[in-house]
């Protein structure tokens, strides 16, 4: 499973990713920051004409610390992946590609051990690994497949940490009995037995630092994804026959909501490290050069980070400026318009055609937006029905990844930021696919007729995948083909 969805999505972010020879849509600001990283240490201003930098004229490059509007995380990254292989185009996209594609991997075994199924895992990972919004966020270097891969592996690590403490509160909880002269099914008097320290939560709790730290929105699936650590508390706690085992989660919850919060200040003031440690960075003065302003009380240089983070702030909740590919976030789950990264025209011997376009839209597999977007209100109803855990679980991702952006909807914002919600859009798709080819009704049988439906189903999401795939990697094609990939007036 791992191997056949790990060389596919590999196949799919790597080849050609130095294509195209340029800085693509928001590459212009991570990628030249990143660069500045890599040898001033801190995020450098940058002037002069963006085509010169991709052709490694580094003039533009000042030693004046630039306003940038995001945590560096994702900039790190791509500095690793430009330190590694230069600074180039396939240096630039080279971590993104790999940590896009671990995703992937990561997505099959997190569907295989919620599904338990190796099959229904590997549909998972194959459906994200064939996503168009996947492909093309992991082949350039945006931030966004970075708050992604660090959101999924925090998921994953805390589907292990409820695994792991669900049979160590069953094993203790038994032992208890044991000691106390009860029956197995007798009542455990009090809140239940302590666990001791979970490493697994803790891993989780950093891997949702990070992706916070990478963009803000990361921190939203901290809230969600913590928050239904708790619920599986209470009903394992419950489960396990404990007596009082509302009190038992909800006391042990709050000790580790503090220390969640306490753990991911720490981790993501650290990453903030270069900025600290070097002296010309943007606002690193600030509060040096405004005595009796702002947070008085703390450091100075904690204090200059604050106001940095307010100008950043107000940055944000301010970003009004109309764009040609702005999006409503109300239309994000049928992608009704993608961000077209990239277009030009191509030598006509390219395609054959009297006229060849490259082009990539940041544009996801539409059978699987579309269709995943009925799964998540399925999942909805599941949940309100027979209050369905399960589907509360798969699709929890996709709300988080969403639900905040609402507000916003005024605001400059596009439809690539989805990227954060395919993965849990496919693990929410797969789950219904499940229900239709193997309903409750036949306890783990399969349906005939429900088998058919998904089985081709499958084979057309594979179908369009390499019908769009052109379109997600860039390469040489007659515009006229293009021309029938736009099957909405939008998506031109």
């Amino acid at each position: 499973m791992a191997t056949v969805v790990g060389v596919l999505a590999a196949m799919l972010r790597f080849v050609a990713l130095g294509w195209p020879h340029s800085l693509v849509f928001d590459e212009v600001f991570y990628v030249r920051g990143a660069y500045s990283l890599t040898t001033l240490g801190y995020e450098g201003n940058w002037t002069g004409d963006n085509d010169l930098f991709a052709q490694g004229d580094l003039s533009g490059f000042e030693t004046e610390g630039d306003f940038v509007v995001h945590p560096m995380v994702g900039k790190l990254l791509i500095a690793a992946g430009i330190e590694i292989f230069g600074n180039n185009p396939y240096g630039w996209r080279f971590m993104g590609a790999l940590l896009g594609t671990a995703m992937c991997v990561m997505i099959a075994f997190i569907a295989r051990h919620l599904l338990k199924s190796t099959l229904w895992g590997l549909v998972a990972g194959v459906f994200i690994a064939v996503d168009g919004q996947s492909i093309v966020l992991a082949r350039t270097a945006l931030l966004d497949v970075y708050l992604a891969v660090f959101a999924v592996a925090g998921f994953g690590a805390i589907l292990i940490d409820r695994y792991v403490t669900r049979n160590k509160l069953t094993t203790r909880a038994a032992a208890a009995r044991v000691a106390a002269g009860l029956a197995p099914d007798d009542p455990l008097p009090g809140m239940g037995p302590h666990l001791g320290i979970r490493w697994w939560r803790w891993l989780a709790i950093a891997m949702f630092a990070l992706s916070g730290s990478v963009k803000w929105s990361g921190f939203y699936f901290a809230a969600a994804f913590l928050l239904l650590s708790v619920a599986w508390d209470l009903i394992d706690r419950r489960a396990a026959g404990v007596e009082r085992w509302a009190w038992g989660a909800m006391l042990r919850a709050v000790p580790a909501g503090l220390l969640t919060i306490a753990t991911t200040l720490v981790i993501y003031l650290l990453t903030w490290m270069p900025w600290f440690t070097s002296t010309e960075s943007y606002g690193r003065h600030w509060a040096e050069d405004n005595p009796g302003e702002g947070a008085t009380w703390l450091p100075n240089s904690v204090n200059s980070l604050i106001h940095y983070h307010l100008q950043m702030w107000n940055f944000h909740e301010n970003l009004t400026t109309e764009h040609t590919y702005m999006s409503n976030p109300w239309a994000w789950f049928v992608q009704w318009r993608p961000t077209a990264f990239f277009f030009e025209d191509a030598p006509d011997a390219q395609c054959g055609a009297d006229r060849c376009v490259s082009a990539i839209h940041a544009l996801g597999n539409p059978l699987i937006w579309w269709v995943g977007a009925l799964a998540l209100g399925y999942a909805v109803y599941r949940m309100a029905r027979y209050r369905d855990m399960l589907a509360l679980t798969v699709s929890l991702g996709a709300f988080a990844a969403w639900i905040p952006w609402l507000p916003y909807a005024y605001r400059t914002i596009f439809t690539f930021y989805t990227v954060a919600m395919a993965p849990f859009v496919v693990l929410t798709l797969v789950w219904a696919l499940k229900h239709i080819a193997q309903p409750d009704r036949l306890r783990g049988g399969w349906s005939r007729t429900g088998t058919i439906v998904a089985v081709a189903f499958i084979g057309a999401v594979l179908i369009i995948a390499g019908y769009f795939a052109p379109l997600w990697l860039g390469t040489p094609i007659p515009f006229g083909y293009w021309q029938a990939h736009m099957w909405l007036p939008s998506w031109v």
